[in-house]
This record gives C-alpha cells, sequence and structure tokens, in this order.
C-alpha cells in the first residue's frame, strides 16, 4: 500500500499544472498520484495521460465529466488506494525537502505501529501582486513531536484555521466520515476541513512550510470581486457546516473540538455576512438576514453562540452605520485571514 494519495483536480490547468505534479513526483516510489480531469477543454486530459505513462504504479489519471473542484476530490476519495491523503491544487505546489520529510515521518510511524487519523503541517501563501510570502504555523496551538489528542490542543489565533492546505488525513477515516462535497460549488475546501474533524482522534503536528497557496489571479475564487458574485455557492456551504456541526452530539467529542469548530463556522458568517454587507443591495442585506435565520432555525443554541464572536458582531449592525462597520469589519478580515 502507498503511504500517501495526493489528489490534484484539474480543470484547464495546462499552464501551471506541471510544476504542482513535478513537486508532489519528488517523492518517490512511496505515494500515488491521482490527476483528475474535471471535464477540461484544453490539453489537461492528454497531460495527466502523459504523466500516467511516464510513471506507472504511481499516477493514475482519472477523467471525469464537468462537476467542480469538490466532485474531483470526491473521485479523488473514491479512488484513492494511499494509507493518507492529501489534496493539491493544480496551480499550488509542494516543497519538496518538507515532502521528503513529511514521507520519512509517516514512514517511521507506520514501521513502529502508530496511527494517526490527521497530520498537520504549515502551508505558506504566496501572493502574486507583490511577490510576499506568508507562512501560517500552528505554533502555541499543537503540542510538537509528539501524537496528541483534541484535549491537548492550546489556543488558536484567528490566522490559524485548519485548511485544505494544512492538513492530510488517514484515507480510511476521511471515507468513513461519509463527507462529500456539492457539485459545481466553490469554497467546499472549507467542508472537506471542517466535517471530518468530528471523527479526528490522534493527531500529529509538523512544524514545516509543506504547502505553497498561489494566490492573486484575477480570476481566483478567493478575489474579492469573484467572492461577492459567487456569494450564494459561500452561503451554501455555510449552510452545510452548519447542518454538519447540528449532527454531532456535543458530548460526544472534546469541548476544545467544539469550540474550534465554533471558531471556524464564526469565520465563514463573518466573511459572508461581510461580503453581502460590502456589496449593499438590499437583497444582499435581505440574504444576510436569511442566512442567520436559517442558522437560528437549525439551531438556536449555535446562533446565540455565534453571534457572541466579536467579528460576527461587527458584520450583524442594521442601517447606514452598520453597513459601514461592516465594511471595515470585511477590511479587517482581509490582514488577519489573508486570504485574498
Amino acid at each position: 500500500m502507498k503511504l500517501i494519495t495526493f489528489a490534484v483536480p484539474c480543470y484547464n490547468s495546462e499552464a501551471y499544472m506541471d510544476k504542482c505534479i513535478e513537486s508532489i513526483l519528488t517523492a518517490g516510489n512511496d505515494i500515488e498520484v491521482l490527476i483528475v480531469d474535471d471535464g477540461s477543454t484544453d490539453s489537461t486530459a492528454s497531460k495527466a495521460d502523459a504523466y500516467e505513462a511516464q510513471h506507472p504504479g504511481i499516477v493514475k489519471a482519472i477523467h471525469k465529466p464537468n462537476g467542480g473542484h469538490g466532485d474531483a476530490v470526491n473521485a479523488a476519495i473514491d479512488a484513492a488506494t494511499g494509507r493518507y491523503f492529501k489534496v493539491v491544487d493544480s496551480d499550488d505546489w509542494l516543497d519538496k525537502e518538507t515532502l521528503a520529510e513529511v514521507i520519512q515521518l509517516i514512514n517511521d510511524m507506520e514501521l513502529g505501529g502508530t496511527q494517526i487519523d490527521l497530520l498537520v503541517a504549515n502551508y505558506v501563501y504566496e501572493h502574486v501582486a507583490d511577490g510576499k510570502r506568508h507562512e501560517i504555523k500552528y505554533t502555541h496551538v499543537f503540542p510538537q513531536n509528539q501524537v496528541f489528542g483534541w484535549d491537548d490542543i492550546g489556543y488558536y489565533l484567528p490566522s490559524q484555521y485548519l485548511l485544505m492546505h494544512s492538513i492530510i488525513y488517514r484515507t480510511e477515516l476521511l471515507k468513513e466520515s461519509g463527507v462529500k462535497l456539492p457539485k459545481h460549488t466553490f469554497y467546499v475546501d472549507n467542508i472537506f476541513a471542517f466535517n471530518p474533524l468530528s471523527k479526528v482522534e490522534r493527531m500529529y503536528y509538523f512544524n514545516r512550510p509543506l504547502y505553497h497557496y498561489y494566490i492573486g489571479r484575477s480570476d481566483q475564487s478567493v478575489n474579492e470581486a469573484v467572492m461577492i458574485s459567487r456569494v450564494d455557492q459561500q452561503i451554501r456551504v455555510t449552510e452545510i457546516m452548519t447542518d454538519h456541526i447540528h449532527s454531532i452530539p456535543k458530548d460526544s467529542i472534546s469541548p476544545k473540538l467544539y469550540k474550534y469548530l465554533l471558531h471556524y463556522l464564526g469565520m465563514m458568517y463573518t466573511v459572508c455576512s461581510a461580503l453581502l454587507i460590502t456589496e449593499g443591495s438590499e437583497e444582499s442585506l435581505a440574504k444576510r438576514d436569511k442566512l442567520w435565520e436559517y442558522c437560528n432555525n437549525t439551531d438556536p443554541e449555535l446562533h446565540d453562540r455565534l453571534k457572541s464572536q466579536l467579528l460576527v458582531t461587527f458584520t450583524n449592525f442594521k442601517g447606514t452605520l452598520g453597513i459601514k462597520v461592516g465594511s471595515l469589519s470585511y477590511r479587517l478580515m482581509q490582514k488577519i485571514y489573508k486570504f485574498n
């Protein structure tokens, strides 16, 4: 069995997929690379087939009708045979030195009979506009050089969410979690990084930068104008995450995990609300109120706990002042979360 399955969802990725795939292939024969061609109309499909032919037993090309990023990830989860599973978007890449160290770490744990559910590593924002780099670390959140559980974690800063870029799941756990990402929907990586956590018990934090996240293209999903135009999809993802946390019996998970899930979901509601306020139309403000109504109807206690969070409060003021405060809070979030 391969140590790690790397899933590379691709849609018309011919211009940049080589850098991504070549960075993964430096790991050698211990890995499986699933290149998922999501109905591309350029040369992505032929490139995927060429990689499979050049690296038999390592690379597998999966061709499917277009269903969006989440559907491509679903296809990779179903096909994965590696012990662990990581998604690498086709415009991003991995640090080859850190990747070699991660492979060695997992191999040593496997040989020693140690099994974990989740491995966390640092990731780096690569800002295309100004060439700046910003590394997200989890020091002071997770213990280092040991296997730990949720009760052992520390305090999260606003920028220290577990995102798709930072996590490697145990494949069997991921499949058992039943996570299915919706088709033709952006921002589903939040569901991937959120829903399976209720099944995670044993973790390991590797304090090195593995994933490089390329950010700043004008057509990128986290571009502000694009986010506003796709806010309905952001709302859909937030509602799915709301349904999930509501479905978890609170006495079945660590209180620290539940607190973290609240922390993450509060960020999602804040981003949705701030985007709708920034757009500013009566229709958008009505969507903000409807989203919070959905939360209240689903779980009143959850609704009240989320609204008690500071940044959430700033995006729920009414009237002209509320719009100004909400817009200012969005600018603040851009600086804190550095998402675009």
